[in-house]
């Protein structure tokens, strides 16, 4: 399930750092091809809200292997594409691949490790996502320049067979369950702590993409990073990721709240931190490094949030937060982009702190309910 993830988030996130080569070859603009990211989030939001209620009656590791199926098939017609209107339809199944399977990978996981040990899973799946989000941009640069982007594509279709077969043997029949849907979504969101927890979620990841989607022109533009330094603290910045997730799963079974109430306003005080460090390099490495080893521990918190607070409804539960990421992605980003045109870079990183707070509170109030829940139900 990580190898499939990542599979999916990086072919998502690869064309940031393909556009010029996509466009040249349909003869469209860089704009039109930065649609394919857009079209891919969309579907994403639509298929995580839908896909539990959908698929109600199929035995759950068909629905997995199904959404593998439906990225190899992505990959290829990607890479295949004669035209423009195929390139975008390609993506298309990319978003119903990533919205389906990342949705019921909660629940999933739910069912195939022991309460204990669901923190773990999370964080090895939340791994995988880090790095692929990290390494996917320029890695896709490298490959374009030395096999070219249809090649850079390519690339998933075997991966996505790795995954489908070790899926394919590994994982156990897992007929649904009857309360896995109740068909409406959002119905959740009447519920006080859902509701907080969810914003602490939108909160929490528009201001993550409101800082990070710029990262490289900042730190090519103001910092002076050269492009090998620059590979170098995305590198870190990923590795850190991959510890931060481990360690935290550790702790989450104590301290669940405290450590989604803390993460946010950590990342929030990184981002102050970075505006008065700037432009020395050696301070802003740490910082970003930092950032990595709490940004990408966040999901895995959430994700163990979602496991205890909606148990029964988890695939229900794993589709909106799913839909709620991908928009808090999208609104990060442009509210970002706003920002970093209009003020500068610095504008961008205070309102990534602004959003960070705000999670924090948000979480905090999740925490409350939470209480009061346990309380009547005492």
């Amino acid at each position: 399930m990580t190898l499939c993830v990542a599979a999916l988030i990086a072919s998502e996130f690869m064309p940031v750092s393909l556009l010029t080569p996509i466009a040249t070859d349909p003869g469209v603009s860089e704009g039109q091809v930065g649609q394919a990211i857009s079209i891919s989030g969309i579907f994403a939001v639509l298929t995580s809200l839908s896909a539990a209620s959908v698929t109600r009656n199929i035995d759950r590791r068909t629905v997995l292997l199904a959404f593998s199926v439906i990225l190899i098939a992505s990959g290829l017609i990607v890479t295949f594409a004669p035209n423009y209107i195929t390139l975008m339809a390609g993506r298309l199944l990319l978003g119903i691949a990533i919205g389906g399977f990342w949705g019921m990978s909660t629940a999933i996981i739910m069912r195939l490790l022991p309460e204990g040990d669901v923190p773990w899973g999370l964080a090895m799946l939340n791994a995988g996502v880090a790095i692929a989000a990290t390494v996917s941009a320029p890695l896709g640069a490298f490959l374009g320049d030395l096999i070219g982007w249809r090649g850079a594509f390519f690339l998933v279709v075997p991966l996505g067979l790795v995954a489908l077969i070790w899926q394919w043997v590994s994982m156990p029949p897992l007929p649904p369950r009857g309360r896995a849907t109740r068909g409406n979504v959002f119905g959740l969101l009447r519920r006080p702590q859902i509701a907080f927890g969810m914003a602490a979620i939108l909160f929490l990841f528009m201001g993550q993409f409101a800082l990070f989607t710029y990262l490289r022109p900042y730190l090519e533009s103001v910092a002076g990073y050269s492009v090998n330094a620059l590979s170098v603290v995305f590198l870190g910045l990923g590795l850190a990721g991959v510890a931060g997730s481990w360690m935290v799963s550790k702790r989450l079974a104590r301290y669940l709240y405290a450590i989604n109430i803390a993460i946010p306003l950590l990342m929030a005080v990184i981002a102050v931190l970075l505006i008065s460090v700037t432009p020395r390099q050696i301070p802003i490495a740490v910082l970003l490094v930092a950032w990595g080893f709490v940004a990408t521990a966040a999901p895995v918190g959430w994700g163990t949030w979602l496991s205890r607070v909606l148990r029964d409804e988890a695939e229900e539960g794993g589709g909106l937060q799913v839909a709620v990421i991908q928009f808090a992605i999208a609104l990060g980003a442009s509210g970002g982009g706003l920002m970093f045109d209009r003020t500068g870079w610095w504008g961008t990183f205070g309102l990534a702190a602004i959003l960070l707070v705000g999670s924090a509170i948000s979480a905090f109030a999740a925490k409350i309910h939470w209480e009061k829940t346990l309380d009547v139900c005492k």
